[in-house]
């Protein structure tokens, strides 16, 4: 039957939380899933090999996160520390300074002063113009870009403000056996309770009035149901009807559409080298460059590729790099191979070896572009000016029938990541919970 109490459209971590809370509590649950696997931005692949997971979309627990970390201990997932030396490399220099942004004290004291509202890229332009701080204001541009994956002339300074004078990304940790691990075991707490997760439908149109809603795929089979939870990515929701992934809702919702089109949804893409050895710790590339990369674990930089880290403190030979914001969308149609050229490039400059030396050194690569793919279409969000008036419309639901979750509602500091959307998940299943029981 294609008929549930609650249809869900999206099996990442916010709609598989859903989908587990709502399951558990005894509603009939059907995920649709556009793609060919469960995760969403979560992709872990497993080399059967070698047995290595490799995480081709989300990667860190950025943070002692209460609802991330519980679930792993829940579910008897460990994790292990990722925290390690961060490094900064900037004109053919490893720096000796590792302060992470110049005149940092200054920048925080005049972000407190502000009273209204306003962009960052503004903001640096007016309170710290000349050369004294062209460092600081690359810097700044570069973290919104590259952490946030945000465009500075759009990102909230209010959000960045609190953000980082928040303590709750200190430590660092990685998911053994990768982060799908986890959603595994979401998935499977739903099927248990008898609910459904169907892959490689892509839904299309949905059609709603209170109290009952349809879905339509790309076969034309309907799915009904009596309430729907939109589970699927910001970047989705952003696509104008026509373009690859886009949903269109009969009747509109004007209000939640002008809400989505104001919102930061970033963009990213994510290389990944496999050299014949880590290179990088080698005493050779100490006498090279003139110091020692022994714990280094995240390395920034201003190359074409400006962010790589390690697998620090497992000596492995893969070489992550990231590039974010506008810099990534504006590589959203260049080919794999391009881009590795320029990734090659960035390390080549880096460690001050030659291109075809470092080519002929790479066992495997992959270009993971999450602003190109159709069920994505970028990275994660961050605050713009005026988003939590946007989140606010876009947590109320729309005449209890239909309703939206995701790590671009969630409102504290870990905005963009997997504790963001599964606290949003479980969220909105107590919100539908709440609706029903009353």
């Amino acid at each position: 039957m294609n008929t549930a109490d609650i249809l869900i459209i999206g099996a990442g971590a916010a709609g598989l939380m859903a989908a587990r809370e709502l399951a558990n509590a005894g509603k009939k649950v059907i995920v649709l899933e556009a793609d060919n696997r469960i995760g969403g931005r979560i992709y872990t692949q497993y080399d059967a090999s070698t047995r290595k997971y490799t995480e081709l979309g989300a990667e860190f627990v950025h943070g002692d996160l209460p609802v991330t970390l519980g679930l792993l201990n829940e579910a008897g997932i460990k994790y292990r520390s990722a925290s390690a030396e961060m490094v900064q490399y900037d004109q053919g220099a490893f720096l000796e300074d590792e302060s992470f942004i110049e005149h940092w004290d200054l920048l925080i004291d005049q972000l407190n002063s502000l009273q209204q509202d306003i962009s960052i890229d503004e903001f640096m332009s007016k309170e710290f113009s000349g050369y004294k701080y062209d460092r600081m204001r690359t810097s700044v541009r570069q973290f919104v870009s590259g952490y946030d994956t945000g465009d500075p002339k759009k990102a909230s300074c209010f959000a960045l403000r609190k953000e980082w004078q928040s303590d709750d990304d200190s430590a660092q940790h990685r998911v053994e056996g990768g982060y799908v691990s986890l959603l595994n075991y979401l998935a499977g707490a739903c099927k248990v309770n008898g609910g459904e997760i169907l892959l490689n439908a892509i839904v299309k149109d949905i059609y709603w009035e209170p109290g009952k809603v349809s879905a339509i795929i790309a076969d034309g089979t309907a799915y009904h149901a009596q309430q729907m939870i939109l589970a699927v990515p910001l970047g989705v929701l952003k696509a104008s009807e026509g373009q690859a992934g886009a949903i269109t809702f009969h009747p509109q919702l004007k209000a939640h559409r002008e809400a989505i089109k104001h919102m930061g949804f970033g963009a990213v893409i994510k290389i990944l080298l496999e050299f014949d050895e880590p290179f990088w710790y080698s005493e050779e590339t100490e006498i090279r460059i003139g110091r020692s990369l022994d714990h280094m674990g995240y390395l920034l930089s201003q190359e074409e590729i400006p962010t790589w880290w390690t697998q620090f403190p497992e000596r492995s030979s893969v070489f992550t790099g990231w590039i974010g914001g506008p810099e990534a969308r504006a590589k959203k149609e260049m080919s794999d191979e391009d881009i590795l050229m320029e990734s090659l490039q960035s390390v080549a400059n880096i460690f001050r070896l030659g291109v075809d030396e470092l080519r002929q050194r790479l066992k495997t690569w992959q270009v993971i572009n999450w602003t190109a793919k159709p069920f994505t279409r970028g990275s994660y969000a961050y605050d713009t000016v005026n988003a939590a008036v946007c989140r606010h419309t876009l947590n109320t639901p729309v005449d209890d029938t239909l309703f939206f979750t995701g790590e671009y509602l969630y409102e504290g500091t870990a905005m963009g990541t997997v504790e963001a959307a599964l606290t949003s998940g479980k969220g909105v299943a107590v919100a539908i919970r709440s609706i029903n029981i009353n």
